[in-house]
């Protein structure tokens, strides 16, 4: 996917881009834009998160990936990526980056971006600590439930997923906010 397709403040003054998202021949898709005729794909998403992600060594994960997958409607603030254990990069507050354990199968690449699977996604969001004490992130339950909606990954591969975990912390809470995302939304899964 060539990054023509997309326009960034490198490209054009900030004025100039505002007055033409103003008169309607741009949208914003993350922190770039394109013409509103353009299909908002996964990888016209992923070149926009790429422009701002930068580090090559950076994964687009979590919300960031649900947004890239077409889950959300908008990308997250901050974007939010992970890098393997021990790998170090340097970031500032537009990025909020976490050191995990992933394979190359939980990683596919898109618009020229590394973004986790639709089934990595989930279980990541699912395991997410969140912002709030005993608390799922009602931004992080959205994406779970809109990439089960638009059927990038099935509650049967999240589940079985979820029970290869074991004792890895947040698995049982991970299954338990599974339960009330599909409880919330009229489904369910497995025994209670």
């Amino acid at each position: 996917m060539s990054r023509t397709r997309l326009l960034t403040s490198d490209d054009w003054p900030e004025a100039e881009v505002r007055a033409a998202v103003l008169a309607g021949e741009l949208v914003a898709v993350g922190a770039c834009w394109a013409s509103p005729a353009e299909p908002q794909t996964p990888a016209l998403r992923a070149a926009a998160a790429a422009w701002a992600l930068r580090d090559a060594r950076l994964i687009a994960s979590t919300r960031t990936a649900a947004w890239v997958w077409g889950a959300v409607s908008r990308a997250p603030a901050p974007l939010e990526a992970c890098v393997p254990l021990r790998v170090r990069v340097h970031v500032d507050g537009a990025l909020r980056v976490r050191e995990v354990v992933i394979t190359d199968e939980d990683v596919v690449v898109l618009g020229g971006l590394r973004v986790t699977t639709p089934l990595r996604t989930v279980v990541d969001l699912l395991r997410s600590p969140g912002d709030r004490p005993g608390g799922f992130d009602p931004s992080d339950a959205a994406a779970v439930v809109g990439l089960l909606a638009i059927g990038a990954v099935s509650v049967d591969a999240v589940a079985g997923s979820l029970a290869r975990l074991g004792t890895i912390p947040m698995a049982r809470q991970a299954e338990r906010r599974l339960r009330a995302v599909l409880d919330a939304a009229g489904h369910s899964v497995g025994p209670r």
